[in-house]
Formats: C-alpha cells, sequence, structure tokens
C-alpha cells in the first residue's frame, strides 16, 4: 500500500474520532474545530510516509499541537479585540446564563476544570477518547511509565477536586455506603 492510500485509509477511518477529539477541547466553537481538523489532516498529509500502523494516538498528538496553536492565535484575537474595545461589554451586551447552564453533574465538569490543562488532557483521553496507557504515551509524547503515572496522579488530584466542589449529598445514608455490620456469635 501506498503512502498516499494509507493516508486516504486513516482520513477515512479516523476523520470523525478525530473531530470529536478537536470539538470537545473547542467547547462548540464550530468553525474553530474544522479549521483545526484540516489542518490536523494536512500535517497527516505532509507527513503520510511517517503515519504508524495505528495512527489514532499519532492523530491526536498532531491535533493537541494544533489545539494549543489554535488556542494562542485565539488569545491573541481576544487580547486585541479587547485593546480596540471592539468586545460585547464595549457594546453593552451582556450574556446570561441559559436554563441549562445547572446541568446535573456539573460539579464533575467544575472540578475538571480546576486541574491543570496536563492532568485534564490525560484524564480526557483515557475518558472520551478510550486510549489505554500505550497509546497515551504517544498522544503526550512520553513513555508509558509515564503515561500511567500522569494518569494516576491526576485521578489523585479529580478525586480531591471532586470532594471538594460536589454538592452535599442526601443525609439519609443509601444503604450500599454503609459499613456491613458485624454478627457476634457468643
Amino acid at each position: 500500500m501506498s503512502n498516499d492510500e494509507i493516508f486516504a485509509a486513516a482520513y477515512r477511518e479516523h476523520y470523525w474520532a478525530v473531530s470529536r477529539y478537536v470539538a470537545r477541547r473547542l467547547d462548540g466553537r464550530t468553525l474553530d474545530v474544522e479549521e483545526v481538523v484540516a489542518e490536523v489532516f494536512t500535517v497527516a498529509w505532509r507527513r503520510r510516509a511517517d503515519l504508524p500502523p495505528s495512527p489514532l494516538p499519532w492523530l491526536y498528538g498532531v491535533a493537541r499541537n494544533c489545539l494549543a496553536n489554535a488556542v494562542r492565535g485565539h488569545g491573541r484575537r481576544r487580547r486585541l479585540l479587547d485593546r480596540l474595545g471592539n468586545d460585547d461589554t464595549a457594546h453593552g451586551r451582556h450574556i446570561a446564563a441559559g436554563p441549562e447552564a445547572d446541568t446535573p453533574g456539573a460539579w464533575v465538569h467544575e472540578a475538571l476544570a480546576r486541574l491543570s490543562p496536563a492532568d485534564q488532557e490525560v484524564l480526557r483521553l483515557t475518558a472520551w477518547e478510550e486510549l489505554g496507557v500505550d497509546e497515551v504515551a504517544v498522544v503526550l509524547g512520553c513513555g508509558s511509565r509515564a503515561a500511567a503515572m500522569r494518569l494516576h496522579r491526576a485521578r489523585r488530584r479529580l478525586r480531591a477536586e471532586i470532594d471538594r466542589v460536589r454538592p452535599e449529598a442526601p443525609t439519609a445514608e443509601h444503604p450500599c455506603m454503609t459499613a456491613p455490620k458485624e454478627h457476634g456469635h457468643g
């Protein structure tokens, strides 16, 4: 199979997975999603001779770099608009949160948002993208042991944040959450 055919197969097989990966990280900025995904596959086309046999983790790594570039560019544009005074607050517009803003389980997302970007990424790769530790290592450009340690630490920090922001639990104890009773003989 030629490099062109390998690229075409990777594109057909993984386009939507890469699109979902990017979309989840850009939180609904549709035009940016399309632009970043196009950049990912442009890089993949240029480097089609380097595509590994299992290209999805490699494509996620490329997407991660393209996202970083897009986020930096968005920040530069935002700062420029702020300096020019051409933003929503300058025009008297205020965006209010809709009724869907208080969604069930929002506290989990709040806890995740309190983590470092590196912790968020390793958790998202395993939860959203359903990657194993070896594949996470490819995306992050590190060894499997380092990826496993990053994942372990990120999970521990997420647990601490969840404990910090979790809504009050119901006052009545759930039967599954109580310790088993010891039965004495005698």
